[in-house]
């Protein structure tokens, strides 16, 4: 059954090692598609190579102890889900809305943001910031500052 909240999933370590052992079987595959078959059971599966990839993704996370989530590109999240996916405050966030920032709609009195919506903030985001580093890092060399 499939699960239509959003929380992050932290793996053990028993899941970290589990997801190393898998990751280093996947990543001879990732160039097709994968069958695989449960031992129990009389059931194969095909996974198409874009779910595949991902499968490798997941486990190369689960393998490094990060806590991982998936959400479908149309999710709309509330506020606090989508602050907890960038690593801010909720007020930070509300704030970034109110400021049209991030688009939202209103369901009753509560915000929601798109999932596509929150991706095309935090790429913008991490360009505007690469570009600084970038400009930061050309006015050093044009001081000479040695760095």
């Amino acid at each position: 059954m499939a699960k239509t909240t959003y929380d992050p999933v932290l793996p053990t370590g028993h899941d970290s090692e589990a997801a190393r052992a898998a990751l280093a079987v996947l990543v001879r595959l990732v160039k097709g598609d994968l069958t695989f078959r449960v031992d129990e059971s009389e059931v194969s599966v095909v996974l198409p190579e874009p779910a595949v990839r991902l499968l490798v993704d997941l486990l190369t996370a689960m393998a490094d102890g990060h806590a991982v989530t998936l959400v479908p590109i149309h999710a709309e999240l509330t506020t606090q889900q989508a602050a907890d996916l960038l690593g801010v405050s909720r007020p930070f966030l509300v704030k970034e809305i109110e400021e049209g920032r991030l688009p939202h709609r209103k369901v009753g009195t509560h915000r929601r943001v798109l999932f596509h919506d929150l991706m095309a903030y935090k790429q913008a985001g991490d360009r505007s910031r690469e570009q600084a580093l970038d400009d930061l890092a050309a006015q050093g060399q044009d001081l000479d500052l040695g760095y």
